[in-house]
């Protein structure tokens, strides 16, 4: 039961990250949404390097830290070059850290590791199909554009992770 509630406050906190991702956004709000999802990935994605135990997490892990780094790079490029601000938010990833870490069976961080990327990443998708769709600013529609089929790629792979991990998660 503690493993159940510790398990759903995890996704409770990386799911803080996604929140307005249906909302009508500015481009102060979709750099701000974006970059917190970001930071969400390549905290998450570190974590999950040091604390998984099977092969497929951590490599899955790894492609999240490197993937979600340049992304990172490139969004906070094109939002300098606006003065708009990108989010850091390190007390949510923080949070997070303490959370994941109380975790204590590498099976069950595994898990919950892979259902949550599969969340995160169906909120990102949603965000980036607006901002592809809807965004007003060209360059950072184009980003979102550019960025899409990288996650539609990492949700496809999150749902085979949650699938061979017993995640509840997993594409029925």
């Amino acid at each position: 039961m503690a493993h159940t509630v510790r398990t759903i406050t995890l996704a409770a906190v990386f799911s803080l990250a996604c929140h307005g991702a249906f909302a009508a956004q500015s481009n102060d709000d979709f750099v701000e949404d974006a970059s917190a999802k970001g930071v969400a990935e390549v905290e998450a994605g570190k974590l999950a390097e040091e604390k998984g135990s099977s092969a497929d997490v951590k490599a899955f892990a790894k492609m999240m830290v490197k993937d979600h780094t340049a992304a990172n790079a490139e969004l906070k490029s094109i939002a300098d070059s606006k003065k708009l601000k990108v989010s850091d938010n390190q007390q949510l990833m923080d949070k997070a850290k303490s959370m994941i870490l109380e975790l204590r069976s590498s099976k069950s961080f595994d898990q919950a590791y892979a259902n949550n990327q599969v969340k995160a990443h169906e909120a990102t998708i949603a965000l980036f199909e607006d901002e592809a769709a809807n965004g007003k600013d060209a360059d950072l529609k184009a980003f979102a554009t550019k960025t899409l089929p990288d996650l539609k790629a990492h949700l496809d792979k999150a749902q085979a992770l949650a699938k061979a991990h017993g995640g509840d998660a997993a594409k029925q």
